[in-house]
């Protein structure tokens, strides 16, 4: 009985955080009360406060499920002969990131991060957004500080100047595409981009 309740209890938060989508993208965040969050999941208020302290905390519950890691997406990859080609592990872990946001989950919740929610209470999306940026840059910078040591960098390149090259290179193309995901593919765009800037930011091989 214990294991069915458990269960019933991770079904409604699910539930919960499946209706906050909606209606977050439907009425923007600051507009939407927990009361109609709990109508659209067809549960009571009460129920939200049983796994949600407030607003706040299930935004950020929302957000937690589409965060992508970097280290994740390399490991994901499962190729330990990566760590000898941090080039290729960038390029790797970026063209499953595309894949991961073209689910409809994941581009729902950054719109609704990027495009539906106002800074008010808790929450503050525009902290919210560098946080994942500073982290996704970071972790750039020790792929590309890895590839300059193994000589596979431009010499002439810093590997922070190559992180917040390709950082601000995945940040435009996301945002055109939030804005007009119907009229391209985030995959073959972003497959193309990457593959091209990484192509740039390689140090030549020596001529024989």
């Amino acid at each position: 009985m214990a294991r069915r309740t458990k269960a019933e209890a991770a079904a409604t938060r699910e539930a919960l955080l499946d209706a906050a989508e909606e209606v977050f993208l439907e009425r923007g965040v600051a507009r939407t009360s927990l009361e109609q969050i709990a109508r659209e999941a067809g549960v009571t208020r009460g129920a939200v406060y049983w796994h949600f302290k407030n607003k706040a905390d299930l935004f950020r519950a929302m957000l937690l499920r589409v965060r992508m890691p970097f280290e994740e997406l390399v490991e994901e990859i499962g190729d330990p002969g990566l760590a000898e080609r941090p080039l290729e592990a960038i390029c790797q872990a970026c063209h499953r990131g595309f894949a991961r946001l073209e689910q409809p989950r994941y581009r729902r919740v950054h719109a609704i991060l990027i495009h539906h929610c106002e800074t008010f209470g808790e929450i503050d999306p525009l902290a919210m957004q560098n946080e994942i940026a500073q982290e996704a840059c970071g972790a750039l910078i020790e792929y590309f500080t890895a590839a300059a040591r193994m000589g596979h960098l431009r010499h002439d390149l810093s590997p922070e100047v190559a992180a917040r090259l390709l950082q601000a290179t995945l940040g435009g193309l996301f945002h055109d595409w939030l804005r007009n995901h119907e009229h391209f593919s985030l995959v073959e765009r972003g497959t193309q981009l990457v593959d091209t800037q990484l192509m740039l930011l390689a140090q030549a091989p020596e001529s024989p």
